[in-house]
């Protein structure tokens, strides 16, 4: 079956240069979750803030796929992912797609921290109901955002050598 592409509208997105917000949401990996801040994680370095639809849509596997195959999770910053999914959802992703290398996923049901970056998209269809469009914020340890790329379409992938160049540009 082939997949309709959906043109998403403009979004006001945190911009690079721009300062991301903060926030504290459940931070899951492979051995449990807790509370954490973002301006917490980046003590410890920069951060790819990974935005995706929920856990098992075919976009999210593919970009992980993606990353795995071009060692960006092995990459020196830190990657993180954050959608609705549950965090019962998540650590059954981080195992199933073999992604244990990821710093964690960040579950965010409201979809608030989206509406913060300036990334939501609603679900075609389905009034009232939405889920982070596909985005990267490159997050510099002061939290300034080094690198973007959001999805202006449904479903369309990231510019993956641009990704790759700002990564080396840190």
């Amino acid at each position: 079956m082939r997949r309709k592409v959906v043109e998403l509208p403009e979004t006001d997105h945190v911009a690079v240069g721009g300062k991301a917000p903060d926030f504290t949401r459940p931070l899951v990996n492979t051995e449990f979750w807790e509370d954490v801040s973002l301006s917490d994680l980046l003590e410890e370095g920069p951060i790819l803030l990974f935005f995706h639809p929920m856990d098992g849509a075919f976009p999210t596997t593919y970009v992980y796929n993606e990353l795995t195959d071009r060692s960006i999770l092995e990459s020196a910053v830190q990657v993180v992912g954050l959608t609705i999914s549950t965090p019962y959802d998540h650590a059954r992703t981080i195992e199933d797609e073999g992604i244990e290398s990821v710093r964690g996923l960040y579950s965010d049901p409201a979809n608030e921290i989206a509406a913060k970056y300036g990334v939501t998209h609603d679900l075609d269809g389905m009034e009232g109901i939405e889920e982070p469009r596909l985005a990267f914020f490159l997050i510099e340890p002061d939290r300034t955002v080094a690198f973007t790329w959001v999805a202006d379409a449904w479903p369309q992938f990231p510019d993956y050598d641009a990704l790759e160049d700002a990564l080396e540009d840190l």
